[in-house]
């Protein structure tokens, strides 16, 4: 379903493409009423655009002659953070988002001239982005819904499918909306657990945006908030390791999704949640600073078994 800009700026693109087109005409190709088109005629005028009109049953209308909206220029730079940011969106996985994003590198490469439009063709076939595609698509209304609810600070109501297939309602307000980890995620606070909530976009079925305002707390970090969830979902072991390191040097060495580090006075606590001591055994080994293991012992086990194949090999 077409929204009214669209359609204003559709009349707008059919009469600088044909200069002159009759009411019915044009109103035909476009598939609305002659009332509609005289509203976006309007419209049109209202925006300074000169429409000449015709009147009478055979009339029409037809851009002021001499009339022509200026070409959008790029400079260089601006053409390619336009272009590897599409690029980009491609990984990103939105329903539908594949022909607007193709549209939007066809159109930006016409608007180009020629020696910037090779460019681009080379940098859109030969660059490659090393990103995590995403393993689910988000609906493109959901997230435009939840952005706009964010961003006016409106709730929600949100219809929700677990992972376990059981669906809910539920009044939300959004703090933000980000991709993590190959998923769309919206955060915010849920009132039906009367806590801070994450939710997978592509699991919400149904968002209503309410007429209640709420305060988005100041400074929330969406991204922060999600490696945090992830690192301390309850798992089959929790561990806890000394890192003899500073917390700076720790953060360097070791991703957010791996546990919560905390500074303490000997140096900074590892607090993990794992369901494979092996691999995370791999991780420690791989430091470049000493580590202590409080817990579990388990843990201390599988170092001691990789120590005996690194040394057997």
């Amino acid at each position: 379903m077409y929204h009214p800009t669209t359609r204003v700026l559709a009349v707008l693109e059919l009469l600088q493409a044909h200069g002159r087109l009759g009411g019915a005409e044009l109103a035909d190709m476009l598939n609305i009423d002659r009332r509609s088109l005289r509203r976006y005629i309007v419209t049109l005028e209202e925006m300074g655009i000169p429409v000449m009109t015709e009147r009478g049953r055979y009339g029409g209308y037809a851009l002021m002659p001499g009339f022509k909206l200026p070409p959008m220029m790029f400079s260089d730079d601006e053409a390619l953070a336009l272009t590897t940011g599409l690029l980009a969106a491609r990984r990103l996985g939105l329903v539908d988002a594949a022909p607007a994003i193709a549209s939007s590198l066809a159109k930006l490469q016409r608007l180009l001239p020629d020696k910037l439009k090779r460019k681009l063709q080379a940098l859109e076939e030969v660059v490659q982005l090393d990103l995590v595609p995403s393993t689910k698509p988000a609906d493109q209304q959901v997230l435009g819904s939840l952005s706009e609810a964010v961003m006016q600070q409106l709730r929600v109501h949100l219809e929700y499918r677990a992972a376990d297939g059981n669906a809910s309602n539920r009044d939300f307000d959004t703090y933000g909306v980000a991709f993590h980890a190959a998923c769309w995620y919206a955060v915010g606070f849920c009132h039906l657990r009367k806590d801070i909530r994450s939710f997978r976009l592509d699991r919400i079925l149904s968002v209503r945006v309410l007429d209640t305002h709420f305060e988005r707390p100041a400074r929330f970090n969406v991204v922060q908030h999600l490696r945090k969830a992830v690192a301390t979902l309850p798992r089959a072991f929790s561990t806890e390791v000394l890192l003899k390191t500073d917390m700076y040097t720790a953060g360097a060495h070791l991703s957010d999704a791996i546990g919560v580090l905390e500074q303490c006075s000997d140096g900074v606590l590892l607090h993990n949640q794992s369901d494979d001591l092996d691999w995370l055994a791999r991780q420690l080994a791989a430091l470049p600073f000493e580590f202590v293991i409080h817990k579990p012992q388990q843990l201390r086990l599988e170092v001691k078994a990789l120590a005996r194949r690194l040394t057997k090999a």
